[in-house]
């Protein structure tokens, strides 16, 4: 038989069918002969093509039962070809795990796509971890990646792609959720119908509810023990079906045509450049891909897809844990069918006596199975095995009633610990029913779906009483969200550092549970460097990895004793991806707090957050100076007074640390309060008039000026501009009102005894009474700048209870709470204490209490001598005293003139 006659019987057969079923219209018959054309020209090309799909184990045991019965020299793989030097590496890890490459840092991409992420998912189930694995375990063979660059994969989206809603066509963008975040993942083998209506149908007819449980029962199963030749003919008759049948999207499928052209290119290339033979060499593409009618096809064309250099953006390479639901999550499959897949697999290496192909650190596991390598005479380009598999019905597997028994019982043993009222009557249904449902669905065997279906309909009633439904039980018993490890090996250099550094703390960091680790600083001091990291791990990691159980680290604190839950195995992927960042983990911090006080968006506010961590986390002086200067350059650049209130606080922190650790203040602390003080004083009468400022960001405001003023005056301000700011500014609002009042009688521009007499008005005056309530808001704001005034707010506070009508009062009691919370919730404490000081500690002495405010006048002395009669002898001791050691009088004079 000549090689274009290979498919003429099937050809024939085929077009006849489509004439009778469509009555003689030509467009069925074209599409099911160029199908055939299809697979006879991947058949012909002189470069094997082994058709893939991801992650199934049909495509795995064609990849073992190919190498163990012609082993090649050269392995073309559809990877990204940058990924290729992190292949040794799965060697230490412990699947499944993802290959990474990752960018913080874009040149020639939009600011908007980063950082950018992109993965590629191994399992042991998948043929190209076979591949990879007998490659890295046999010398002398190797394995190409020819696939497009992970900076290709970003050159070639268009340029309104967003990664988050419009993935790459031959890629797919996760929802966010799972181990592998927001990352672009490289679908190896991609194979499922593009055309919604053609999935449908085959759903519908296939009479089942999701892709993979087709694709399971008519792909899977069936090739799962069909020999070589048979196996590549029906993948490729099913790539050639999607591919035909995909809707009219012209720039994705140029896109997968530039792809194939791509991977074409670089395989015509390493064969010119190694001079191996092709008859020794094999490609593995996606069954897609392997069909692909581009000009550029096999070895002998002529024509050379030009390739653009890679952009300037600087990519790091890692592996990262990944597990079967991230996988499922990622691409699209439906729960559970990558752990069905992989019991699958499990079960067709020990019914067909297979020996995978596993990489040193798992060598040992595969013992007991001999290399089997089956022969197959058939298997040469010109035989036709379509014919023969298209016109045999299915096999029917027979019923293994011990299979489907210890299922029923293993599930109802898990939902009883679960929370399940499930019985042996219930495993008995179980049975039953995953007979009846596979008859129904045309199939002698139950498959895992017909016994996660029936488990479902018999054990779980009406509610789910735990944490797993009983879907998610079956998803266990077949295997479990199995959950890959990255090995110590592997990891990027700062996170072998990060275990190294945490060893004395005697945990087994890999482990995938939370751990629990007490530190007692002050008996075991060498743990001191352990805590160091600790704190700076928590503030770069998500929240959840490393988080503190007791202890504190603030500015100039640090804890005797310290608790940590640990889960640094768990959040494996958080810590290697903080590897790529930098070489330690120090270093990534300074760079984090450097970017952070040097972005373009930053705010001083910002800039004195970063100061702080620098001394909290990493003690280095000169880097928390040149943070501080940029906090100046930053507070003299605004012209807004937003950052008012967390200026304030963090200035404040920073103040009372140096003073209690230093002795003097830094350059640049001073330089910031002499800035602050002139633009605060510039921007104050426009901020008390603005209603865009808001009444906690003025009081903020004064704050600064009031509260730091005595160092403000010794670096050469002059407090003649903060009075002058205070007669300038011009409220309107009541709140505001009583904030100017309250900054008046700080600065002593207005006697205390006129401010209450006024609020005493404002209480007497029924035209007023109704906007006390705004007054006494202002007064509470006014503590920031003034809290000498507390005594007086409690005593107007008291008076309005006291005074105002229950119309006016009760409404505005929800109100003052509200606000207090929001905007002034450090300054309620010292009410209260003021509060205690001046209510009487216990009820029975409430009824005869006098509120100080209402007592009588003092007498006035009876004369002027009176008045001015000397000290009472009681003092004169005292004076002694000090006459006689003048030292302590001395020390308080120069520690009042040096301001501290």
């Amino acid at each position: 038989m000549s090689l274009p006659d290979r498919f003429a019987a099937l050809r024939t057969q085929l077009t006849e069918a489509a004439t009778a079923f469509t009555d003689g219209s030509n467009g069925l018959a074209s599409i099911l002969a160029g199908m055939v054309d299809d697979v006879d020209r991947a058949l012909t090309e002189p470069l094997e093509i082994l058709p893939v799909c991801h992650h199934s184990p049909a495509s795995g045991l064609a990849m073992v039962r190919r190498l163990r019965q012609r082993p090649p020299k050269v392995i073309y793989l559809e990877l990204c070809e940058d990924l290729g030097p992190l292949l040794p590496e799965l060697a230490n890890c412990e699947l499944p795990v993802a290959l990474q490459a990752f960018a913080s840092e874009l040149v020639d991409f939009p600011a908007r796509w980063g950082p950018l992420s992109v993965v590629a998912p191994i399992t042991e189930a998948s043929a190209e971890y076979q591949a990879i694995a007998y490659a890295m375990t046999t010398p002398g063979v190797t394995v190409v990646p020819v696939d497009r660059s992970a900076d290709h994969i970003f050159q070639w989206a268009p340029p309104e792609h967003d990664p988050e809603t419009d993935p790459d066509p031959a890629a797919a963008t996760s929802p966010g959720t799972g181990l592998h975040g927001d990352a672009v993942g490289v679908e190896i083998g991609e194979l499922r119908p593009r055309f919604a209506d053609l999935e449908a149908h085959l759903l519908h007819h296939g009479r089942v509810r999701h892709w993979s449980e087709w694709w399971d029962q008519y792909v899977e199963q069936p090739l799962a023990g069909a020999d070589y030749a048979t196996y590549r003919q029906v993948m490729l008759l099913v790539g050639s079906l999607f591919r035909r049948l995909a809707p009219e999207r012209p720039d994705r499928l140029a896109r997968d045509e530039d792809r194939e052209r791509f991977m074409w290119t670089r395989i015509r290339h390493h064969l010119a450049e190694s001079g191996v033979d092709r008859s020794e060499c094999l490609y593995v593409c996606g069954a897609f891909h392997a069909v692909s009618p581009v000009t550029g096809f096999g070895v002998a064309a002529a024509d050379d897809f030009e390739i653009t250099p890679s952009t300037g953006t600087g990519w790091r390479y890692g592996l990262i844990p990944s597990s079967h639901s991230a996988i499922e999550a990622q691409f699209g499959l439906a729960g559970g069918s990558v752990s069905i897949a992989a019991a699958n697999w499990r079960k067709e290496l020990d019914r067909s006596r297979l020996a995978p192909f596993r990489l040193a650190k798992k060598a040992a596991k595969g013992g007991r199975r001999r290399p089997v390598a089956p022969t197959d005479p058939a298997d040469t380009p010109a035989a036709d095995r379509l014919s023969d598999f298209l016109a045999a019905p299915p096999e029917l597997d027979p019923l293994d009633e011990a299979e489907l028994r210890q299922w029923c019982v293993e599930i109802v043993r898990l939902a009883r610990r679960n929370g399940y009222l499930a019985s042996t009557a219930d495993a008995i249904a179980v049975f039953e029913t995953s007979i009846l449902l596979a008859g129904l669905r045309n199939r002698a065997r139950p498959t895992p779906y017909d016994f996660q279906d029936a488990a479902v309909t018999c054990i779980e009633k009406d509610a789910v009483p735990g944490r797993r439904d009983v879907a998610r039980l079956c998803e266990i018993l077949l295997g479990g969200d199995r959950i890959g490890t990255v090995g110590y090996d592997a990891l990027p250099p700062l996170a072998r550092d990060v275990h190294d550094r945490l060893a004395p703390l005697g945990l087994e960091l890999t482990r995938r549970t939370v751990q629990r680790a007490l530190l007692d600083l002050s008996a075991q001091p060498d743990l001191r460097a352990c805590s160091d990291l600790l704190w700076r791990l928590h503030h770069l990691l998500p929240t959840g990895t490393v988080r503190p159980v007791m202890g504190d680290r603030g500015l100039g604190q640090h804890s005797i004793q310290e608790s940590w839950d640990l889960a640094l195995g768990k959040q494996q992927r958080a810590l290697i991806e903080l590897g790529h960042q930098g070489v330690t983990v120090e270093q990534v911090l300074e760079q984090r707090l450097r970017k952070a006080a040097w972005e373009p968006a930053a705010t001083a506010a910002q800039a004195l957050t970063a100061v702080i961590d620098a001394i909290r986390l990493l003690d280095s002086p000169r880097f928390a100076d040149e943070l501080g200067a940029r906090a100046v350059e930053l507070l003299a650049a605004e012209r807004t007074v937003a950052d008012a209130p967390q200026v304030l606080a963090q200035i404040r922190a920073l103040l009372a640390y140096y003073r209690a650790h230093e002795p003097t203040l830094p350059s640049w602390c001073e330089t910031f309060i002499k800035t602050g003080y002139a633009h605060y004083c510039t921007l104050l009468p426009t901020a008390f008039a603005d209603d865009s400022t808001s009444l906690r960001q003025v009081a903020a405001m004064l704050g600064f000026l009031c509260t730091l003023e005595d160092v403000a005056l010794s670096v050469g301000c002059d407090r003649t501009q903060l009075e002058l700011a205070v007669r300038q500014a011009a409220p309107q609002a009541p709140a505001r009102i009583a904030l100017w009042w309250g900054a008046q009688v700080h600065l002593g521009m207005w006697p205390l005894v006129e401010l209450r007499d006024w609020c005493d008005s404002l209480l007497a005056s029924p035209l007023t009474v109704p906007a006390v309530p705004a007054y006494i808001s202002g007064l509470v704001q006014a503590l920031e700048p003034a809290p000498e005034l507390a005594p007086f707010v409690v005593e107007v506070i008291s008076k309005a209870f006291g005074r105002l009508p229950d119309p006016v009062l009760l409404p505005w009691l929800p109100a003052l709470i509200r606000t207090l919370r929001a905007e002034a919730a450090e300054l309620v404490p010292g009410l209260v204490r003021q509060a205690g000081r001046v209510f009487p500690p216990t009820l029975p002495e409430l009824d005869a209490w006098q509120p100080p405010w209402s007592a009588p006048a003092a007498t006035e002395p009876a004369d002027a001598a009176a008045a001015a009669e000397p000290p009472s002898v009681a003092t004169e001791p005292v004076a002694t005293l000090l006459a006689a050691h003048p030292a302590a009088s001395a020390a308080l004079a120069d520690l009042l003139r040096s301001g501290r």
